[in-house]
């Protein structure tokens, strides 16, 4: 029997996304066969959407079979899918996300990438949400040993925990990445985002992003960059800084600091690549 889904993809960081009601319990184990480049169908993670009670949701599946608590490109992706197959009527709704719901606003360019703008949730500074036994606490720029190597992180959650680091180790990222996400420190392992200050409203960042490794994007990790560059005075917050990855550009704004939060929103395309059914022999 087979099952309908469809690929999108967002600055290359690519889905496939199903439709809860015609698709079979999605297991972990299925989603590794289905994301595989070489025997499945590829892409970083699975995402399943459909309407809920009349409500939209999304539940992601990460390519390694994980599941993280959201995912900010997977998140524009399914926004346009539920605008794309009629099951929204209209271009701003409320997706409901297993990190609280968040608010789209769609706006679709039909033969190219279409622009999403997210409110994401509040960007938290509590390293208790991203680090063990730092409830209560922020670390920004703070010393963080990597077996003898001294490295300066930042915490940030955005529903799912983020380490944010500016040192200069571009040579080293393949060697860091997965040693920082699984890192006994970290509460729930971590995505490990490596940025680098082009100007006062400029990033590059390149994510380590867990369960799946190296994304040619990530909206979670953008906007924890920026909130990192900010809370360590590299960016002024009075515009947007555009977060450049290897697959493109995000536009995120930051707004003032309440309590340990920031209020974020994210903007950036996603796109329609094709339709196919699986088989789930394979």
């Amino acid at each position: 029997m087979g099952y309908r889904f469809s690929k999108y993809e967002g600055l290359g960081n690519d889905f496939l996304v199903v439709e809860q009601a015609n698709f079979p319990r999605l297991t972990g184990e299925l989603a590794k066969r289905l994301c595989d480049r070489h025997f499945g169908v590829g892409g970083d993670g699975v995402l399943v959407t459909g309407l809920r009670e009349g409500r939209p949701f999304m539940h992601v599946v990460n390519a390694d079979g994980s599941t993280p608590e959201m995912c900010g490109n997977g998140l524009r992706c399914v926004a346009l899918y539920l605008l794309d197959k009629g099951l929204v009527n209209e271009p701003s709704f409320e997706v409901s996300t297993d990190a609280g719901p968040h608010r789209v606003t769609v706006q679709r360019t039909p033969g190219e990438s279409s622009s999403v703008e997210v409110q994401m949730r509040a960007a938290s500074l509590d390293a208790g949400d991203v680090l063990r036994d730092a409830s209560g606490q922020r670390v920004v720029e703070q010393s963080f040993d990597v077996d003898g190597r001294g490295l300066h992180v930042t915490a940030v959650s955005m529903g799912n925990p983020h380490i944010v680091l500016f040192d200069e180790v571009q040579a080293d990222m393949a060697q860091l990445g997965p040693r920082i996400e699984k890192d006994a420190r970290m509460l729930a392992g971590a995505n490990v985002g490596f940025a680098h200050l082009r100007d006062a409203h400029n990033l590059d960042l390149t994510v380590w992003e867990r369960g799946v490794g190296f994304t040619l994007a990530c909206g979670t990790g953008a906007c924890a960059a920026a909130v990192a560059a900010i809370e360590s005075g590299r960016v002024d917050r009075s515009a947007p800084v555009t977060v450049h990855l290897p697959g493109g550009p995000l536009t995120v704004a930051v707004g003032e600091l309440e309590g340990s939060e920031r209020a974020i929103t994210m903007t950036g395309p996603a796109r329609h690549v094709f339709d196919g059914e699986l088989d789930l022999t394979l």
